[in-house]
């Protein structure tokens, strides 16, 4: 069982924030795959289903960004999984916007939703998906807090797309698949 867990904090004034991108990521999936994301438990907002044949839980943490890692281990430690098989989906401020990186383990990177699981998890080790929101002109807060602009939305669209695309990758194959296929992703352009 895998469990697919996209970062952003929960309310309307967060909805399409270049924080809650890993939230779109989850709501494509759902669709996708036909996976209702309604029920409330873990401290999240979750819905269980097949990607595949492979049996997944589609996580939305309602703690807000800086204690994601709370709702994580409580999933964790209930349906007892490994740390290869969560997958976390996030928004990077050091890609571009329309750019995705996949990695099977690394450090927070100043991401505080990525510090608060390694914190949680006891572990940086976990694949998953960044998908770039562009660096900061201003307030950091501000920035990945703010909307896109509507250029930004339509690059947003495609790397969203690619990132469900890598999730489904690692989970019918594996993380090195979708590192070859997908890595340097930039909104529709070759890598």
């Amino acid at each position: 069982m895998y469990v697919v867990v996209g970062l952003g904090n929960p309310g309307k004034q967060y909805e399409n924030t270049r924080h809650n991108v890993g939230f779109n990521v989850i709501d494509i999936l759902a669709k996708e795959y036909d996976i209702s994301v309604t029920k409330i438990k873990h401290k999240a907002l979750i819905g269980e289903g097949r990607i595949g044949s492979e049996k997944v839980l589609l996580v939305k943490p309602q703690t807000y960004m800086n204690l994601s890692g709370e709702s994580i281990r409580e999933v964790v430690n209930f349906y007892k999984i490994s740390n290869e098989e969560i997958i976390v989906i996030y928004d990077d401020i050091s890609l571009e916007v329309g750019r995705i990186r996949i990695r099977e383990k690394g450090s927070h990177g100043g991401h505080n939703g990525i510090k608060s699981i390694i914190a949680n998890l006891g572990t940086d080790v976990f694949p998953r998906v960044k998908i770039g929101v562009g660096a900061p002109k201003g307030n950091l807060v501000s920035h990945v807090l703010g909307k896109f602009s509507d250029e930004e939305v339509e690059i947003l669209r495609e790397s969203i797309k690619a990132s469900s695309d890598a999730t489904s990758i690692i989970i019918s194959n594996n993380t090195k698949e979708a590192m070859n296929k997908l890595n340097g992703f930039n909104a529709g352009k070759e890598k």
